[in-house]
């Protein structure tokens, strides 16, 4: 294992303890931080497109909630320059509120914890009050316009019998409370009747759940004895193999690939400006008037960033690691660091290419390796990883992976339609995971276009007389109208994005193509409020013309906001994308059914994308890889 060195400070470099603290004390000696203020976001913004990058001017984007209720602000800071450079006040009636803190969560606990009509159900449940978790749950926009500008959480109960037993096994169902974080008061408890508490614990690491553990595993050990195959400089820059790239960290996004380039020759080719996954939405899909209104935004409510766990050798990552260990701000606007926060390695990945030739005698094989840049982060009671693999053949793929404890409920009985029933009397409503991977492109430059191409199938006939034809068709997306799309699997529609003005050695433009797993896109009806708040998650594919201020595809203040903003007012302007500096926003995610397998904790389930070169290169770009070692007693063929 070895901790990538600090470095003199770049465009790109990731946020430092001295930066952030410097960013509060801007904001403190121009007056618009002090004791009353909390840190709901913190980030560094990328550098201007053009022209002004040269200035490496360091600036952080904050926003600042007053724990008394003032009006919120959206700020700016040159850290550079020691500079306040923009402020807005908000009005969260119309914004939409800022992210939920760490601090509120327990507030939701505490004051349901001395209210009478809370309280009184819990009795009438037969539990006591001291071992009730009270999940504290984003509360979305619903017919409660009396909630509109004021910070809402609701909140689920658990019943937790002992500290180390796993409250999710025990929801206390047909309850739910509507709380006022700011005023710390309670505007509602719904009580719709007492359902049992399901009683069977899932404490998954109890000797009655797991028996007596395995015993036939041996040992994988992954060496790598000359060390790891990439170098990491400048605290952040990464060269591997032809590969190049920044990694960023970002308190809302989690991990961020900037500037990937591939050198070609005796040349970097850029491919991507900036890759991030953008947004994540878990909208659930149990009418139950308890739960109806589920449904988190864990990056824009949440920051998935914030919660990114410290990564353990030998656990969470295994073989000769690298980690980078980001600083992010806590709510107060300290600094606070996330210890091998960022996970690097390079690892084996089978066959890259092989041909036994008749002819020739030759038996030629080459082994695969891909590059893996990873976090994982834990919301409530689900975890994510988030891995970036880069191949050897200029591929790039991204993988979420999906696992922890599913949401629970109490089962209403067989045959229930919303809800997998996961042990006796506790369900788990169905749900799905989306996520928008934003993908900022710069195929040779900016000038950059994107077609939808599809499978042709030619009918039998004059020019196919045996029907063997089948074909592709092509489609120029010109405008951001054009450039919302859907995936269609049976005819393999994937998007080829390529620069005009640059051609490769046939002529033809260089390109990429986005290749979709065509999952199913949100289920809500179109009408609900979820759909109106996650529209980027109804299409499979969105095309934006690039605007520095157009980051999030929910827009900035997710948080309580009743929709439009992001992408659909993006595309509303309706820009041309035809040669133009564009962004790719691609939906993809997982539609979970619970297992009886995911309770009482779930494997890990996946979902992503892959970006292949499809005429950017020449020709193969992996001929000079070399034949593997053979490992003793054998050998691999030239």
């Amino acid at each position: 294992m070895t901790t990538a060195a600090a470095a003199t400070v770049s465009s790109y470099a990731l946020a430092s303890a001295e930066e952030i603290t410097a960013v509060r004390t801007i904001l403190a000696e121009a007056g618009l931080a002090g004791e009353n203020t909390r840190f709901a976001y913190l980030g560094l913004l990328d550098p201007p497109r053009r022209g002004a990058e040269a200035t490496e001017d360091r600036r952080f984007r904050a926003f600042l909630l007053d724990v008394t209720g003032a009006a919120p602000k959206d700020v700016t800071v040159s850290v550079t320059s020691g500079k306040v450079l923009t402020v807005a006040e908000l009005d969260t009636s119309v914004t939409g509120e800022l992210p939920v803190l760490e601090e509120e969560f327990e507030v939701v606990e505490a004051i349901l914890s001395t209210d009478e009509r809370w309280l009184k159900a819990i009795a009438e449940r037969g539990l006591e009050i001291d071992k009730v978790r009270v999940a504290p749950l984003s509360a979305g926009v619903f017919e409660y316009p009396e909630e509109k500008g004021r910070r809402i959480l609701r909140g689920l109960a658990f019943y937790q019998n002992f500290p180390e037993d796993s409250a999710w096994a025990h929801p206390i169902d047909g309850l739910v409370a509507y709380v006022d974080i700011v005023n710390k008061t309670v505007d509602q408890v719904l009580d719709f009747g007492a359902m049992p508490v399901p009683a069977e614990h899932g404490n998954y690491t109890d000797p009655d759940l797991t028996g007596e553990l395995r015993t036939t595993q041996k040992p994988i050990e992954i060496t790598q004895p000359e060390g790891p195959s990439f170098t990491v400089t400048g605290g952040n820059h990464i060269e591997w193999e032809k590969w190049s790239f920044d990694v960023g960290f970002d308190v809302r996004e989690g991990v961020v690939l900037h500037n990937i380039g591939f050198q070609d020759g005796d040349r970097t080719r850029s491919i991507i400006k900036r890759a991030s996954i953008a947004e994540m939405v878990v909208p659930y899909g149990d009418p139950s008037p308890v739960r109806s209104w589920q449904n988190y935004f864990d990056t824009g409510e949440y920051l998935v960033g914030q919660y990114a766990n410290s990564l353990e050798l030998g656990c969470d990552c295994l073989g000769e690691i690298t980690y980078l260990s980001p600083v992010i701000a806590d709510g107060f606007g300290n600094p606070r660091e996330i210890r091998n926060g960022i996970c690097m390695h390079e690892e084996d990945y089978s066959i890259l290419a092989k041909h036994s030739d008749l002819w020739t005698g030759i038996n030629y094989t080459r082994r695969n390796r891909r590059m893996v840049v990873s976090f994982f982060t834990t919301i409530g009671n689900y975890d994510y990883g988030f891995y970036w693999y880069l191949y050897l053949d200029g591929t790039i793929e991204f993988e979420a992976k999906a696992t922890g404890i599913v949401f629970t409920s109490a089962y209403p009985g067989k045959g229930y339609e919303y809800a997998s029933e996961m042990a006796p009397g506790l369900g788990a409503p169905y749900h799905q995971h989306l996520f928008s991977a934003r993908l900022d492109m710069a195929l040779d430059g900016f000038t950059n276009r994107v077609e939808e191409e599809e499978a042709v199938r030619v009918p039998l006939g004059e020019g196919n007389e045996r029907g063997n034809a089948f074909s592709r068709r092509r489609t120029l997306l010109k405008t951001e109208a054009e450039g919302v799309r859907e995936a269609n699997m049976p005819a393999g529609r994937t998007w080829h994005i390529s620069n005009p003005e640059s051609a490769n050695r046939l002529g033809e433009p260089v390109a990429y193509k986005l290749m979709p797993q065509g999952q199913p896109m949100l289920l809500a009806d179109p009408e609900s409020s979820v759909a109106k708040r996650a529209a980027f998650a109804a299409k499979d594919l969105w095309v934006t013309q690039y605007s520095e201020d157009e980051r999030y595809p929910t827009g900035d203040f997710v948080n309580q906001h009743a929709g439009g903003a992001g992408l659909p007012a993006y595309v509303a302007q309706d820009r041309n994308i035809d040669g133009e500096d564009i962004v790719l926003w691609h939906t993809f995610g997982l539609t979970h059914y619970p297992r009886v397998e995911d309770w009482p904790i779930m494997p890990v389930d996946t979902a992503g994308f892959r970006l292949r070169p499809d005429g950017f290169f020449d020709r193969s770009p992996v001929l000079d890889v070399p034949a593997s070692k053979p490992a003793a007693g054998g050998h691999c063929h030239r």
